[in-house]
């Protein structure tokens, strides 16, 4: 009875000793697998993430060059439509500046017989020239003083620079230096209408300006 108890136990102890193995190599093997799962990739994986890392960096490049050439046209555009409004600007300017030269020459102070006193209307016009002035700082005249055919030539002369002196005086007492004005008399040399009739004698009873 005792052997069998002995071997009984045996027995037991030997299945217990078996189980405590085999759970030993259970887990040895689950480590190595983990193990083997922590492995680095393959050199083939590492050469190919570093071709698409050299892909991405091309593309990045050209996408970048791309909006730098964009940016670029476009400034060049922008300078362009700039260039091109200073040029209209320039030319409505230039073409206003002509047009109130224009004026300014082409308006007469215009006087009465024998007369180098200015009118309520010389005056006027005048002043309207005198803003004119003030408005172009730089700009000079000469004042031409004009008569009709009657009289001598002497005495038209002397009339004339009168009358071309009286139009600079009042513009000078309007603020106008005189140094931008400058006068001189044709007396009826130069007549602007060369009729023969008392409309031809008052448009020629005048003080001209010409803008230098």
């Amino acid at each position: 009875m005792k052997t069998k108890q002995t071997g009984l136990g045996t027995m037991v102890i030997l299945l217990f000793l078996s189980s405590l193995f085999l759970f030993s190599c259970g887990k040895k093997e689950i480590k190595s697998e983990e193990v083997a799962v922590k492995q680095p990739p393959p050199v083939e994986d590492e050469a190919e993430k570093a071709k698409q890392r050299a892909r991405l960096r091309e593309q990045q490049e050209l996408a970048e060059k791309e909006m730098r050439e964009r940016a670029l046209k476009e400034q060049e555009a922008q300078r362009l439509r700039e260039e091109e409004a200073r040029k209209r600007e320039e030319e409505a300017r230039r073409q206003k500046d002509a047009a109130a030269k224009a004026q300014i020459e082409s308006e007469d102070i215009l006087f009465d017989y024998d007369q180098y006193l200015l009118s309520k209307e010389a005056k006027e016009l005048l002043s309207q020239k005198a803003q004119w002035f003030k408005a172009y700082p730089s700009a000079k005249a000469v004042i031409e003083g004009h008569c009709d055919e009657r009289g001598s030539a002497e005495y038209n002369l002397a009339l004339g620079q009168k009358r071309a002196d009286a139009a600079m005086q009042y513009l000078v007492s309007l603020g106008i230096e005189v140094g931008r004005i400058s006068t001189i008399s044709y007396g009826k040399e130069k007549p602007l209408d060369p009729g023969h009739t008392e409309a031809a004698w008052r448009k020629n009873r005048r003080a001209h300006f010409v803008i230098k």
